[in-house]
């Protein structure tokens, strides 16, 4: 079994409030073939204070402004050295300390060049809101509104060598467009990892205004028409539909 070597990159921007609960999720994990990247939007907060502190469990960081979340995460691609590569964002943190080792492990057993898993979204107490359990991928999932949570979501580098890097043009519709441009227009090797892999905060850009949501599904549909998603128009209608389900599993673990 091959000792594959994870890279993790994490953007932030001013996430002080959140970025050491992130770091430590990292530090704590339980497999040690892992390379940490932080790339910083030039946060004018406590960020460097609480990067300094851990720097001796951080490989590279680099704090310049940046165009966005996206080029920042192209950034990081960029640096990685890693036979896999995920993202960690200032905001998430993973679920438990054995999420790499199960990361690793899946892709050797599976020989997969992409995986995924289950995300919940919590609430300021830590209670869960939301529980996005993905299910198993088949062929042609995307075209009936089906995505998986792009925080759990890791590849083989050398993948965003062959088939390219995140796309800004599609707003936050970027890691969407991503996804379905891997693992559907390209047909590659899809794992499941039935396991809550990342706990995240509720809330989101793309959601904060009625604006923002119409520019969110505009560039849904780009993405769809562009990486050959049948019916796009159903597609989008889908899409959102299945979030009902997300918030009664939440539920189901709230009470």
């Amino acid at each position: 079994m091959q000792n594959l070597k994870i890279s993790l990159i994490t953007v932030t921007k001013n996430a002080g409030k959140t970025l050491g609960r992130c770091i430590e999720s990292i530090i704590t994990q339980n497999y040690s073939n892992t390379e940490y990247i932080i790339i910083d939007g030039g946060s004018t907060d406590n960020t460097a204070q609480i990067i300094n502190s851990n720097n001796s469990h951080i490989n590279f960081y680099i704090s310049e402004p940046d165009k966005g979340i996206y080029a920042a995460m192209n950034k990081g691609i960029q640096i990685a050295t890693g036979d896999i590569i995920g993202m960690l964002n200032a905001d998430d943190f993973f679920a438990s300390n054995d999420i790499l080792s199960c990361v690793a492990e899946a892709f050797n057993r599976q020989n997969a060049d992409v995986l995924y898993g289950n995300l919940e979204y919590i609430n300021q107490n830590g209670a869960i809101i939301r529980n996005w359990r993905s299910g198993t991928y088949t062929p042609g999932a995307f075209n009936l509104g089906w995505m998986p949570p792009h925080p759990t979501f890791y590849c083989k580098s050398l993948l965003f060598k062959r088939l390219g890097l995140y796309d800004p043009q599609y707003g936050t519709a970027a890691d969407y467009e991503l996804m379905l441009r891997f693992m559907h227009l390209n047909k590659l090797n899809v794992c499941y990892l039935n396991k809550a892999m990342v706990k995240m905060n509720i809330g989101g850009v793309s959601n904060k205004t009625y604006q923002n949501r119409i520019k969110a599904w505009r560039n849904d549909f780009r993405a769809m028409r562009n990486n050959e998603v049948k019916f796009p128009l159903l597609c989008l209608i889908l899409k959102p539909l299945r979030k009902i389900t997300q918030f009664i599993n939440g539920l189901n673990n709230y009470y």
